[in-house]
């Protein structure tokens, strides 16, 4: 049986729709939009007034605390709250407990969230072995397992020398390097270093050390010529040296996470160990500045970072509590929030979360011509974080208890 509904707002950057018309869905994928939606026996037919059809959205960086000690979550629990969020596909850093340094391990992975049939798992291999940013890892193999791409994380490497061996192996394997820049010897505190830290007597963390990274990141690009994938900048700066690369037709896309582009600093006041993030959350500036790189295409995606956390790694003083959000579930409405007030348009928002992450993955999805999933949206929802119907084992939401608008009321 179809369902048809009629007069929705399909979006689908990657084909350039965004236009009300009616909308066939079957097993969860679009087949047939406007005339082309002939009714026929058994068809449901509803009412698409007001909601949109999109392509389910695709995610550059989800931690789902598996492999590894379970009480934070599960590929299972995490996947459905993927799911639950809109997004069909996750990629999974390398950061896991053991670490995804070799294929058989990636391979788990990717079979895991098979059986638990939420949402499809991409893993990233690690750079280094163990992560130790030491030894190369065999990149060829993870390759094969299905990994789409290699990082260290945040974790450091013992050299750029060592950094500009892993390009060279990554560039002759042809894959892809994910970073999350950020020099350990500057990063060595746990809020943004500015009026908030300062007042709060907490060691900061500036934006050098992103940046410092960022940049000696970007001239070993240049010089070995690997694709990279900067994720989850945080600073105005970080905009202007990933605008910079682009100029120079490097081979570079950069991202965001979702709740950079909302908070700010001011959220960790009275030590709120919610707003315990990395890379922090930083000035009222660097967040119109990151929102205005994603507008202009210069930063190309937008992602959860979904770092779940069991209620007690947010109980220690702020400096000592575990950083991360659960984000999933919380990424649609937020961004919602930027179209309704015109920092985004809504075709931009779908392009960041849908076809531009998949062209950076290389995966045939992010559109409604694809076997990628398509969900619908009610944009105009209230809903409770946190409420029975959250699906994440984590509730470290700096937003728990707010009331969001927009919510997948149907997904496949």
């Amino acid at each position: 049986m179809s369902v048809i509904y009629r007069g929705i707002r399909v979006i689908d950057p990657a084909q350039g729709i965004d236009t009300v018309t009616d909308a066939r869905l079957h097993e969860g994928q679009a087949v047939a939009l406007g005339e082309a939606c002939v009714v026929s026996a058994g068809d449901e037919i509803l009412d698409g007034k007001g909601l949109w059809l999109t392509p389910a959205f695709v995610d550059l960086c989800a931690r789902l605390r598996e492999p590894g000690p379970k009480q934070h979550g599960t590929i299972a629990s995490e996947t459905r709250a993927a799911r639950a969020g809109g997004f069909g596909h996750l990629v999974l850093p390398p950061d896991t407990n053991p670490v995804i340094d070799h294929g058989a391990l990636a391979a788990q992975v990717i079979e895991k969230a098979q059986a638990a049939g939420f949402a499809k798992v991409y893993p990233l291999g690690a750079m280094t072995r163990g992560l130790e940013g030491k030894a190369l890892a065999g990149m060829g193999g993870l390759k094969a397992a299905g990994c789409v791409g290699v990082s260290q994380a945040r974790k450091p490497l013992a050299s750029v020398e060592t950094l500009l061996r892993c390009l060279e192996y990554a560039s002759s394997m042809d894959m892809t390097v994910f970073f999350s820049p950020e020099e350990a010897s500057l990063a060595l505190g746990s809020a943004h270093d500015g009026f908030m830290a300062s007042r709060m007597g907490l060691l900061g963390i500036p934006d050098s050390a992103e940046t410092v990274a960022l940049a000696t990141t970007l001239l070993l690009v240049e010089q070995t010529g690997v694709r990279a994938h900067i994720g989850q900048l945080s600073c105005a700066a970080s905009v202007e040296l990933i605008r910079i690369a682009k100029a120079k037709g490097l081979p570079v896309t950069a991202d965001v996470s979702m709740h950079q582009l909302h908070l700010t600093e001011m959220a960790i006041d009275g030590f709120n160990a919610m707003a315990h993030v990395r890379p922090p959350l930083r000035r009222e500036s660097d967040r119109l500045a990151l929102i205005a790189g994603v507008r202009e295409g210069v930063i190309d995606a937008i992602c959860s970072d979904h770092q779940p956390l069991n209620a007690s790694a947010k109980l220690a003083p702020f400096a000592e509590a575990l950083p991360g959000m659960s984000t999933l579930e919380t990424v649609l409405p937020l961004g919602l929030r930027l179209v309704a007030s015109g920092e985004l348009d809504a075709s931009r928002l779908i392009e960041a979360l849908t076809c531009v992450p998949a062209r950076i993955i290389a995966q045939p999805i992010g559109s409604l011509l694809h076997a990628g999933g398509a969900m619908v949206i009610d944009p105009s929802v209230s809903w409770q974080v946190g409420d029975a119907h959250w699906q994440s084992v984590g509730r470290n939401s700096l937003f728990a208890g707010q009331a969001l608008l927009g919510r997948v009321i149907a997904s496949a």
